[in-house]
């Protein structure tokens, strides 16, 4: 692996310096520039936009333009790489890992032994063709050792491919599973930041380039073998081509025959023609336009969005704003700004092709009077146009590499990432539970959304005793469920000061209250799943205990609904995913819309009511254990009618104490519905993102304020 680090710098620095004048400048330099001390820092600079007089930074998945600082930031993420990347495939398959890159040196000069066989063969059949005497043997020796070099090309093509897909595979599952662990761990307030959403959207791209050789034009670190590749290949030809170089007139015909060759390679890399593509990624506005696209695209499909889409009128927009971006990533929209006629339109007029094409044969000519072998002619024109396309498709490989190298660096940053919420293991302070429930103190909390100017939570201050019950209650957009994710430690206050049974919250590891707490959100979530499955997230040990499962169901009152599904509590439910539209309709019109003849694997539809009957059942999965010390619901009947919600709150008062009738839970409800309030112990009302009246049902008549006025007028 030290020969791939070595050949890494030669590549990165001592091979690109000399063309990076004619890449994007970098202006002019006033001070030295700093060396970054870790690979966030140093994918953070490669993003700058900052010498080209803007401090935007470049959209994620964009290509790094290739200038000096940015060389010396990819040598720098390189370095700082590769003990990881290194491990990544050494400890899978240390010796499948060598004998890829010792396979693919040894491939590389397989085209050379080739080219040589056929010259031999050629001159043999030309001996025999204007000799007088004809001899089999050695032309049957020929073919019969060119039969043998095939074979044996294949035979090891074939070990090569077999052991390369074995080591990738196995470096691809490890970095697809340690991205999918850094992703579950990272929490709300981490993902908030846009710079981390961009790191973790270029991980994500770093590990699709694992797909194949070159998958997404990009150059995984495994791909990087078709370096060695290439070079073995270059050398081989160019070893083949000084032999067969000798004398003035032999170099000058060399010269002209690389020059003629590599011609049309040069003329469109420094003159590209309208429709040229670069394989090494997409530019800030090939990004935006994409991004339109396929926002344009989920639009016209996604169910959830139909509603509006028709009553709004918004399909004629829907199509001509993906028209149009759709136009100019196909290269259909004509750019503004002033016709020009250059020198690439011009020779865009000229069959070019053809002319090149008659230069090359002129050398070959010049050779046959020096060399009357066709064999050696063979030989020479096959090894000149070799080494031109081998150069230049090491050039685009190094391209490539630039680009991977940047978002391998995103990948490595991304998995040193630590969750915002997560305490260091110096300050941590283990969550113990206390019979009773949860006891919540708050002071001056404040909380302001990233990006925003207003704070959504304000100086927040409240106490509530363990085993108590609180209701939040006030006009929509107050910040009653930004507090009540507050206090389920989703989100993080800005400002003030939040304890949970007399320690700070910071010091408590978040998973471990996220265990004592059991929740219903607003916005519940809706899986892809059965009935099973979408109730018993709620505790994932008891998912396959249908016990627990129906008693879960039982208590959220909706045994009615699941027994009337077609699989009852194995159906499938319908989360609104639009991969299944085009399967549903074509499966309802074969069945007429009778649901006892739908096929299992089609999701069944339920309403809002019944849906949030479904979240119910999912927080009592988890809400009757005993380590569970907070019951929080965000308004969890607001699609159920008003018998409902009564057995709903009679479930939760049962739930939050012990047997003997003993509170043993902290229970903190959000609700418009007064008539509920009364049954909390304190009611917090919030008005502007603070609580502006704090007590009792009767406690807040008597004050005859906001939550007075409120209650009069729903009663």
């Amino acid at each position: 692996m030290s020969s791939l680090f070595l050949l890494r710098q030669i590549l990165l620095y001592d091979l690109w310096m000399p063309f990076t004048d004619s890449c994007v400048p970098d202006g002019p330099s006033k001070v030295a520039p700093q060396q970054p001390e870790s690979l966030y820092e140093a994918w953070l600079a490669s993003r700058s936009l900052s010498n080209q007089n803007t401090d935007s930074s470049l959209p994620a998945g964009a290509k790094r333009p290739v200038t000096r600082t940015n060389l010396r930031l990819a040598r720098r993420i390189a370095t700082l790489c590769l003990p990881q990347m290194q491990k990544l495939f050494w400890d899978a398959h240390p010796f499948r890992t060598i004998a890829v890159i010792l396979v693919s040196l040894i491939r590389g000069a397989f085209p050379v032994f080739k080219g040589y066989s056929h010259a031999l063969i050629i001159n043999e059949v030309q001996n025999l063709l204007f000799s007088e005497h004809f001899t089999w043997s050695r032309l049957v020796r020929l073919l019969g050792t060119e039969l043998l070099r095939a074979t044996a090309e294949k035979i090891l093509d074939s070990f090569a491919t077999e052991n390369e897909q074995l080591v990738q595979s196995s470096a691809r599952f490890v970095v697809e599973y340690q991205q999918m662990e850094q992703r579950v761990r990272l929490d709300v307030p981490t993902m908030s930041d846009p710079i981390i959403r961009d790191l973790v959207t270029e991980s994500d791209v770093f590990v699709s380039s694992f797909q194949g050789m070159g998958g997404f034009s990009l150059l995984s670190p495994f791909d990087f073998v078709r370096v060695f590749t290439l070079l073995s290949e270059l050398i081989s030809h160019v070893f083949v081509l000084s032999s067969l170089t000798y004398g003035p007139l032999s170099v000058i015909t060399l010269i002209f025959s690389l020059i003629s060759s590599a011609y049309p390679f040069v003329h469109s890399y420094f003159l590209p023609y309208r429709f040229n593509y670069d394989p090494s990624g997409y530019g800030e506005q090939e990004m935006r336009h994409a991004e339109k696209q396929e926002q344009m695209r989920q639009l016209s499909v996604s169910e959830s969005h139909r509603p509006e889409v028709m009553l709004f009128g918004l399909g004629p927009w829907i199509l001509d704003s993906w028209a149009s971006s759709r136009k100019f990533a196909l290269g259909l929209q004509s750019q503004p700004g002033p016709s020009k006629f250059g020198l690439s339109q011009l020779l865009s007029h000229i069959n070019v092709a053809e002319l090149i094409t008659t230069a090359q044969n002129i050398p070959f000519v010049l050779m046959l009077r020096t060399s009357p072998s066709l064999g050696s002619l063979a030989l020479y024109r096959n090894s000149v146009q070799s080494v031109v396309y081998t150069a230049n498709n090491l050039f685009l490989t190094a391209q490539m590499a630039i680009q991977g190298i940047f978002l391998m660096g995103a990948f490595c940053a991304a998995m040193e990432v630590e969750p915002a919420l997560c305490p260091k293991k110096e300050c941590e302070v283990r969550y113990e539970s206390q019979n009773g429930g949860m006891k919540i103190e708050a002071r001056n909390l404040s909380y302001t959304y990233p990006g925003c100017v207003e704070p959504a939570l304000r100086n927040i201050n409240l106490t509530l005793e363990a085993g108590e019950t609180l209701a939040l209650v006030g006009y929509n957009g107050s910040g009653k469920s930004t507090l009540a994710k507050i206090l389920l430690r989703i989100l993080d206050f800005s400002t003030g000061a939040l304890c949970i049974n007399g320690t700070d919250v910071r010091a408590y590891d978040p998973a471990a209250l996220h265990r004592a707490s059991a929740a219903v959100f607003q916005g519940f979530a809706r899986y892809a799943g059965s009935v099973a499955d979408n109730v018993g997230v709620g505790c994932v040990h008891d998912m396959r205990q249908p016990a627990a499962l129906r008693r879960a169901v039982r208590l959220a009152e909706s045994e009615h609904i699941v027994d009337r599904l077609p699989r009852g509590i194995h159906t499938r439910l319908d989360a609104g995913d639009p991969a299944y539209a085009p399967l549903q309709t074509q499966a309802l019109a074969q069945t007429q819309g009778d649901a006892k003849d739908r096929p299992a694997w089609m999701p069944h539809g339920l309403s809002g009511g019944e849906w949030q009957r479904i979240a119910l059942a999912r927080a009592f999965m988890r809400a009757d254990r005993p380590e569970v010390d907070l019951l929080l619901f965000d308004e969890p009947t607001s699609s159920l009618d008003a018998h409902a919600q009564h057995k709903i709150f009679e479930t939760i008062d049962t739930l939050a104490r012990a047997p003997d009738g003993a509170k043993r839970r902290t229970v903190v409800f959000v609700t418009h519905r007064l008539a509920t309030a009364r049954r909390a112990d304190k009611i917090a009302m919030m008005e502007r993102g603070t609580i502006t009246e704090f007590g009792t049902h009767d406690e807040l008549l008597r004050l005859d304020g906001s939550y007075a006025a409120l209650y009069r007028a729903s009663v």
